[in-house]
């Protein structure tokens, strides 16, 4: 199963960055630097809904955290809905790098005298141990750090290799052009709540996660090839089907897909209480599929309009 690689990487590579700079080592890049870099569409058109009523427009884009190079997709009705929003609402708020860097390292660590190799089978530790060397990193990199942790850090390695970088993500650019415009940020969720999402998963399943992140590593950027082909074309049942297709741990997917979806679909509803237009811009995978953001808002009886 590589589902949980695919919604790692989708959920929250929105905070790549920030794991970048807290892992305590880097990459070398002893193996070649690019593998297959997926090339951009001419013009990706992904999709976009709306919510309203008499005075509140509320809507709903599906994003991709880490993108290649040269993604036109800000234009068209995308672009028209951003330029008249008040505010821009992503899963997280604008939160500077050493507070995000120091939410991981209160999260991440292991207690003291706990080792992550010590936690694993011969076999995941040999594995772990493979995977790091390929990455030019040593055997004990991550060895003070949670499983989910080292997961998640993982994931988001061959995204670089493959020309993916969270700076040209869809999040960094609506944040950019928030900054320029002056539109203010909200976000549905903090950072160490986020996080908190990973460190409260049994260690069990935390270990069963590394240890499918490892075996499907080599499969991701062909994953992510298909991810943005889905995502440029606006197309969230196939979108739904690579995200949430065989999806064998229900606390996971209720843990970090559906209880959110239902929380931000109860923060939608009530924030139609409130006159004004808001851009709410959060993982593709939560508005795809069943159980989706679009699906928890009907089931309040509210109508969900696709747009784009």
């Amino acid at each position: 199963m590589i589902n949980r690689l695919r919604t790692a990487s989708l959920i929250l590579t929105a905070l790549m960055a920030a794991f970048a700079t807290t892992a305590p080592a880097r990459p070398t890049h002893s193996a070649p630097l690019h593998t297959a870099v997926a090339k951009p569409p001419a013009q990706a058109r992904p999709a976009l809904w709306k919510v309203s009523d008499a005075d509140t427009t509320i809507w709903l884009f599906g994003t991709i955290h880490a993108l290649p190079k040269g993604v036109n997709w800000l234009n068209g009705p995308v672009a028209k809905a951003l330029d008249g929003s008040q505010v821009l609402v992503t899963e997280i708020p604008d939160t500077p790098p050493e507070v995000l860097q120091g939410v991981i390292l209160k999260t991440a660590l292991l207690p003291k005298g706990k080792s992550l190799h010590a936690m694993l089978s011969a076999r995941d530790a040999a594995l772990l141990d493979k995977t790091l060397k390929s990455y030019g990193l040593p055997p004990a990199a991550f060895d003070q750090y949670e499983p989910w942790f080292v997961s998640v850090t993982l994931a988001t390695l061959p995204l670089a290799k493959s020309g993916y970088s969270p700076e040209d993500g869809v999040e960094a650019q609506l944040a950019a052009k928030a900054k320029a415009d002056g539109r203010q940020r909200q976000g549905l969720e903090t950072a160490e709540y986020q996080l908190g999402l990973f460190d409260s998963l049994p260690v069990k399943l935390q270990i069963h996660y590394l240890h499918e992140v490892l075996t499907s590593l080599p499969s991701l950027p062909a994953e992510l090839r298909r991810l943005l082909t889905y995502w440029s074309a606006g197309d969230p049942v196939k979108l739904a089907q690579l995200i949430n297709a065989d999806e064998d741990d229900p606390q996971m997917a209720k843990t970090l897909i559906y209880d959110r979806n239902h929380a931000w679909a109860n923060w939608i509803a009530n924030r139609l209480n409130q006159p004004g237009t808001v851009f709410i811009a959060v993982g593709a995978g939560h508005l795809a599929g069943p159980r989706s953001v679009q699906d928890q808002l009907g089931r309040l009886g509210l109508r969900v309009t696709r747009v784009q």
